[in-house]
């Protein structure tokens, strides 16, 4: 009975608590959504980087529980590589490879491909994107944008069910977050995008705002976001950049 009701929800948090050191970063998350287009919000400091990187099985629970499309990717990491994907803020903290190709074909390889079967998909989903002509690329050559597309396709060509989107536009201009932003609503697949910036998640199905490490309202964006909006600009007033952490 329980995997029948883990399956029921594309993403499920029970409550969800991470530590590091004593210092509690997220605290008693609980969340179950089924939602294509599900967005997180909050503050810088917030626990979001956090939150992604706990829905990658990058890190794990200090408690509670986690599961995407009834997996604990924490526990299944062979699982979690099928199921789930993270674009980072920083697309040098997720590139490795100098050549665009081999940077697409890896996750590929990780996943089981053979190394033949890996550079034909890699092929594949450069024309699917109309960028046959960066086969042979130089990655360092790109412009910031160009390689938050590189890291894009590298992710999509592994075709998980859910994408993490942790802040990838943060410092990108407006036609180039607008050109992404194309890309990523042509594609078939749910998307979980984190930002400090309401504008980012205007229209997506449901909105989870996150402050000081636990949730704190869940709802339609268009609910959502004002209050958000209206809370950063209170916090705006005042001068909380002078006090001291404890």
């Amino acid at each position: 009975m329980q995997a029948t009701a883990d399956l029921r929800h594309a993403v499920q948090l029970e409550d969800l608590g991470y530590e590091v050191a004593g210092r509690v970063i997220l605290s008693g998350l609980t969340l179950r959504s089924s939602a294509r287009r599900i967005g997180v919000v909050g503050r810088n400091g917030s626990g979001k980087s956090t939150l992604a990187r706990l829905l990658a099985g990058l890190l794990a629970p200090s408690r509670g529980t986690l599961r995407v499309e009834g997996i604990d990717v924490q526990a299944d990491r062979k699982a979690a590589l099928a199921t789930v994907g993270i674009l980072f803020q920083n697309p040098e903290h997720q590139i490795i490879f100098p050549r665009v190709q081999e940077e697409i074909a890896f996750g590929l390889r990780q996943q089981g491909r053979s190394k033949s079967e890996a550079a034909a998909e890699a092929l594949r989903v450069l024309a699917l994107f109309d960028k046959a002509g960066w086969k042979d690329a130089p990655i360092q050559s790109l412009s910031q944008g160009q390689k938050h597309l590189v890291c894009m396709m590298a992710v999509l060509a592994m075709r998980p069910q859910l994408l993490i989107l942790d802040e990838p536009f943060a410092g990108l201009d407006i036609p180039t977050k607008m050109q992404l932003g194309r890309h990523l609503d042509r594609c078939a697949i749910r998307l979980l995008h984190i930002s400090h910036d309401p504008g980012d998640l205007r229209g997506y199905d449901e909105v989870h705002w996150l402050d000081r490490g636990r949730l704190v309202a869940s709802g339609a964006a268009d609910l959502v976001l004002p209050r958000f909006t209206a809370e950063m600009i209170r916090q705006g007033g005042l001068d909380d950049l002078s006090q001291l952490s404890d």
